[in-house]
């Protein structure tokens, strides 16, 4: 994997976890750093779950794979600010 994959998966990784966040209603008890964390685990995820299913390249926009990675996003932010709001 060369730097500039890892800088692009971060910054991929950085807006789908902010994305997830905006999706998930109400307050979330975590920082940023966890958001931008599950944003690149999601982002990761999600692109891995769309090379499975076939749908990782394709003309124009990937919208499957945004959406996948987008809603990884918010289930693992909403996750994560249910077991760190139950402390």
């Amino acid at each position: 994997m060369h730097i500039s994959s890892v800088l692009s998966a971060v910054l991929i990784g950085v807006v789908i976890g902010l994305l997830g966040r905006l999706a998930v209603p109400g307050k979330q008890h975590i920082g940023v750093l966890w958001t931008l964390t599950v944003g690149i685990a999601a982002a990761l995820a999600g692109t891995a779950l769309a090379g499975v299913w076939g749908v990782a390249d394709t003309r124009g926009v990937d919208w499957a794979e945004w959406l996948t990675q987008i809603a990884l996003a918010a289930a693992g932010v909403w996750a994560l600010s249910r077991a760190k709001g139950f402390r």
